[in-house]
Formats: C-alpha cells, structure tokens, sequence
C-alpha cells in the first residue's frame, strides 16, 4: 500500500489550546510530508490547524461536515464532504481514515475516539482523552510524545 492510498484523521475540539493548535499543525505537516492523506471534521480549532499544516506541505485535505454547506468548511479543506447529519458524521470521520491522531478534545473527540475503538482503528493520542473500565485503566489510545512520533505509529498502524 503505497502512501497515497494512507487515510489518517485527526480530530480534536474546535475551541482548543494554543499548544493543541502547534501540535494539529505540526501533525498535518507530518501527515503531509509521508504522502498520506488528512481526513478530519472540517471546521475549525485542531481541524483547520491540521488541514494548515498538511497543505503548506502539498498534502490532501478532506473535511467531513456536520452540515448541509460546503462553504462552512475551513479554507485549508481541499475536499469538503456535506453531511447534513450533525456530530453522527463523526463516525464517517473515522470510518474513512485507516488510524486516528486525537489531540486535546472535548466530548466530541471522545465520540470519534469510541467510534474508532469500537471499529478496530487505531488511535494515537496527543494531550487527549484517558480511558477507564470498570475502575481499571483501559490504554487503548497509544500515546505519542510529539507529532512526528503520532503519524509515525499510524503509519505503522495502518494495514492493507
């Protein structure tokens, strides 16, 4: 599987932290610069840092939207994809990537982040989410130390 065929989504709130919105758009430019493609929400915060990032290199940008308006994505969207299904489409954000990268993230990005997990695609986690079962700590998000480390392990991730 060459890398162009590589589909990686990174998701993470659209009001996020300074530090957040670094990380989101050294990930982009990660994503970018290993000939894989970006999938994310399309709006703004983490997302439009990403798509930033991943298009000052020459990467692919996909936004999956919540509404009915290509023009609600943000300006660093190559590809905007209208939904008109609201936060439901977060389950197409992460059905259409091969691994997730989660950065920072409010209730939203912990819907994505259970959608995957619950799909067998991996998620990688950047200041993000910690998981607990049953009182037992549940270390299915794989924590990454800085952004080219997160795209790193999804690329390794990814499988035919």
């Amino acid at each position: 599987m060459t890398s162009k065929n590589k589909f990686i989504a990174v998701i993470g709130a659209s009001r996020a932290s300074a530090q957040e919105l670094r990380l989101a758009e050294e990930v982009g430019r990660e994503i970018a610069k290993s000939g894989a493609n970006l999938v994310c929400g399309g709006l703004n915060g983490v997302m439009e840092a990403a798509c930033r990032g991943a298009v000052s290199e020459g990467g692919l940008t996909i936004g999956i939207l919540p509404g009915n308006d290509r023009t609600e994505a943000n300006a660093c969207v190559q590809i905007p994809v209208v939904t008109g299904i609201g936060y439901a489409r977060n389950s197409i954000v992460v059905k259409s990537a091969q691994a997730v990268i989660a950065i920072g993230g409010s209730y939203g990005t912990l819907t994505e982040i259970g959608y995957a997990l619950l799909n067998g695609i991996p998620v990688i986690g950047l200041n993000t989410w910690t998981l607990s079962h049953k009182e037992k700590v549940d270390d299915s998000i794989i924590r990454a130390k800085n952004a080219a480390d997160a795209v790193a392990m999804a690329l390794e991730m990814i499988t035919d």
